[in-house]
């Protein structure tokens, strides 16, 4: 057997050994592990700390701003959809009751424009809804306040997300 230029081969009584080779071993060595104590898993700890801060709202106990009953519009709920039309486009955001944009789709949006014949019509508002419902519910969100102002496509919108597992409406708000 001859070696390759590269690597040099030690001949050690009459056997040929490779340095880029290991030796493994067969025997396995046994560890006992000791006995863990589960007693203390029972235990509840006294204070708990949740750091969810959607959780009250999820549960229907966090506080809904009512003070603005003579604006518009109002602003009495948590998440809410707004549906904007353009001349050439369709918007639809879901925003929070202090104006943050959480979920948002638009036709502009290549991926959703490229499955329409007009970025502009009820086709689009009803495939808008079906991405929005899908965003809506990926980002844990799944009531929101919905008022419709045009009616043919906010009842396109509405309905697609309705489908889509959205629920149009809050939850009341429990008082405690």
């Amino acid at each position: 057997m001859s070696c390759h230029s590269s690597v040099k081969c030690l001949k050690h009584k009459s056997k040929i050994i490779l340095p880029c080779l290991r030796f493994a071993s067969t025997t396995a060595s046994l560890k006992t592990e000791t006995e863990v104590d589960t007693s203390e898993n029972e235990v509840v700890a006294p204070n708990f700390t949740n750091r969810n801060p959607r959780n009250l709202e999820q549960m229907a106990l966090a506080r809904k701003e009512r003070g603005w009953k003579t604006t518009w519009p109002k602003r009495e709920f948590w998440h809410r959809l707004r549906l904007e039309r353009t001349q050439h486009y369709v918007e639809a955001f879901v925003e929070r009751s202090n104006g943050d944009v959480v979920v948002s789709a638009s036709t502009r949006e290549w991926a959703i424009k490229r499955h329409l014949y007009s970025p502009k019509g009820v086709a689009a508002c009803k495939n808008l809804g079906r991405v929005m419902a899908q965003r809506c519910l990926e980002a844990g969100i799944n009531f929101v306040n919905f008022k419709a102002i045009i009616p043919w496509e906010h009842h396109c919108d509405s309905k697609a997300m309705e489908e889509g597992g959205v629920i149009l409406h809050e939850p009341r708000r429990i008082y405690q």
